[in-house]
């Protein structure tokens, strides 16, 4: 699978379990150095599919990445994106994130939100380089959580 060629497809049921094994494979080093598994090591997928948009990224049936949005009140969470560590750095995650932005666009927002823990600075660095600014530092669920926001408007 080339990183520029891959399919986004939307999540059904019977994904549920292979999403949940790609999100633990792709977290679990953070552990020790969050001292807890983060948020997404502890959703049932079974309920994430059923409540929210959940797409996966597939190679010969394997889920290799797996992305969950949520619509709120205040706007559209990018809330979790997952690749599988033997396909991480080949582009995946900005792939599904650029993905996100452009659901979000789609379903007509014009700024996309996110959140992670204070001790991700990968993903930091990375949001930061995609066009995030922070926004608010919170504490919540036992996790220092990071706030991000991105305006989706374009300058013409």
């Amino acid at each position: 699978m080339r990183e520029n060629r891959c399919s986004i497809i939307q999540a059904v049921p019977g994904d549920a379990q292979r999403m949940k094994e790609c999100v633990i494979a792709a977290y679990s080093h953070y552990i020790p150095r969050t001292g807890l598994p983060p948020g997404p090591m502890l959703n049932d997928y079974s309920k994430v599919i059923n409540a929210h948009q959940a797409f996966v990224i597939k190679q010969n049936e394997r889920i290799i990445g797996i992305l969950v949005l949520m619509l709120f009140r205040k706007g559209f969470l990018l809330d979790n994106v997952a690749i599988h560590p033997e396909f991480q750095g080949k582009g995946l995650g900005k792939v599904l994130i650029e993905f996100a932005e452009e659901e979000a666009k789609k379903q007509g927002y014009s700024e996309i939100y996110l959140y992670t823990h204070e001790l991700m600075t990968e993903n930091l660095n990375l949001y930061k380089y995609l066009g995030y600014i922070e926004t608010k530092r919170r504490f919540e669920n036992g996790r220092p959580r990071v706030y991000m926001c991105k305006s989706l408007k374009t300058n013409l």
